[in-house]
Order: C-alpha cells, then structure tokens, then sequence
C-alpha cells in the first residue's frame, strides 16, 4: 500500500493562496489522486481529483475556479494549488489514491481510494 503525505498547510488569510503537495513513497502514476477536506464538526469533503495521466481533472462546485490539482509523475506527487481562500476552506486536506489502475477520474466515494495520508491543517482567518 502506497504511503502518502501531505505538506503545506498553514495559517492564511481570506483571499490568500496555498499549495498543498501530496508525495507518495513509491510509483503513482498509474493511478487518480484525489483532495479531500475534513472541517471541525463536519464529516470528509471530496475537493477534487485528477486523472492518472493528468488529462483530467473534476472538482466541487465549491471550489471550481479557486482550486487547481496537478501532479508530476516523475517526482510521485500531486498538488493542490488555493486560490481566494475563504474561512469555509478551513479544514484537514487528505490526498488519497485510486485503489485501482488508469481510470480517467474518481469521484466522491471514499471506497474508491486505497491510499490515504495523514492530512494537513489548512487554516483560513478573517
């Protein structure tokens, strides 16, 4: 099982922008990977994902405009770059892994994901 964690959360202010990184310990490029957020109080989010190949790419309304994932196959890791944050993007971010190989998306069910890391904290203050 791909080992994954998460970097680059931190304390921001509203309107302000982070990149999240999400490095695997071994070869991921056969596989989606996907953002999710968790919020004090509030049950796991699905943000986004993107294809292996990276040709596609799907997110929430919530954040569609705001929020761009990428990766880099050659260095296993994916990214999650927050634009115009806003205090409702406070939360966990989890990348996770599609537990099957070269699907073109994966979509907001958790079952569908065999890897996940251990998540960063995102803060955004008013």
């Amino acid at each position: 099982q791909v080992q994954l964690v998460e970097s680059g959360g931190e304390l921001v202010q509203v309107g302000g922008s982070l990149r999240l990184s999400c490095a695997a310990s071994e070869r991921i490029s056969e596989h989606a990977l996907a953002w999710w957020r968790q919020a004090p109080g509030k049950e796991r989010e699905f943000v986004g994902s993107i294809s292996w190949s990276g040709g596609t790419t799907y997110y929430v309304d919530s954040v569609k405009g705001r929020f761009t994932i990428s990766r880099d196959n050659a260095k296993n890791t994916v990214y999650l770059q927050m634009n115009s944050l806003k205090p409702e993007d406070t939360a966990v971010y989890y990348c996770a892994a599609d537990r099957l190989t070269f699907r073109a998306g994966v979509g907001p069910d958790p079952n569908q994901f065999g890897s996940w890391g251990q998540g960063t904290q995102v803060t955004v203050s008013s």
